[in-house]
């Protein structure tokens, strides 16, 4: 992983206003610095979700991939697109989901090594139940320890979702397993709100 891209402590990823079909999503660096872009095509029954360096879309840099059709518990390959190797993989808690959001973190092996979980169950539980304006954070976590905050700015017509990787010193969170996790968290998510 060369890419100075995929370096930044912290990240803005933001939906695409008014985009009726399909999604798109904008990342930006601490800076405001446009780093990547992602489209995602509108009526697919499997979601694939490119990262490019731009909007002009030249440049891919990540592939997201659903491994099933339809699925509660939906489980998604991140690849590095330069070289075709898999980064690891984000599954879904389905039953765990429906009270509080809730992620599997694997390595490219298939093997657990983290989890992504709503921080505040009250919060999610008010959110599902009462009004969907009370923004979501998660906290990822890689051998228990903490390594990535994921906070929606609250905004009820633009989704923003802060990645925050200050909390990863030893670098054990791969960024582009984060950020996929982010375009994730924003893109299905985001959609139940």
């Amino acid at each position: 992983m060369t890419d100075d891209r995929f370096s930044h402590p912290t990240y803005l990823i933001r939906r695409k206003v008014l985009k009726l079909f399909g999604g798109a999503f904008h990342v930006y660096d601490p800076g405001g610095g446009l780093c990547f872009y992602s489209k995602m095509k509108a009526f697919k029954l499997r979601e694939d979700i490119r990262l490019y360096t731009g909007e002009d879309m030249q440049e891919e840099v990540l592939l997201i991939q659903a491994l099933q059709i339809i699925d509660f518990s939906a489980a998604y390959t991140v690849i590095d697109s330069g070289t075709g190797q898999k980064v690891g993989t984000l599954k879904r808690r389905g039953w765990k989901s429906l009270f509080r959001d809730e992620w599997v973190i694997m390595d490219a092996q298939d093997g657990e090594i983290g989890a992504i979980r709503e921080e505040n169950i009250v919060l999610a539980l008010i959110r599902r139940f009462l009004t969907n304006l009370v923004p979501q954070k998660f906290e990822a976590t890689v051998g228990g320890a903490r390594v990535c905050r994921y906070r929606q700015n609250f905004n009820p017509f633009v989704l923003k979702l802060t990645a925050d990787f200050t909390p990863d010193a030893q670098g054990v969170y791969d960024r582009r397993l984060g950020l996929a996790a982010g375009i994730l968290l924003a893109a299905i998510e985001g959609r139940q709100n």
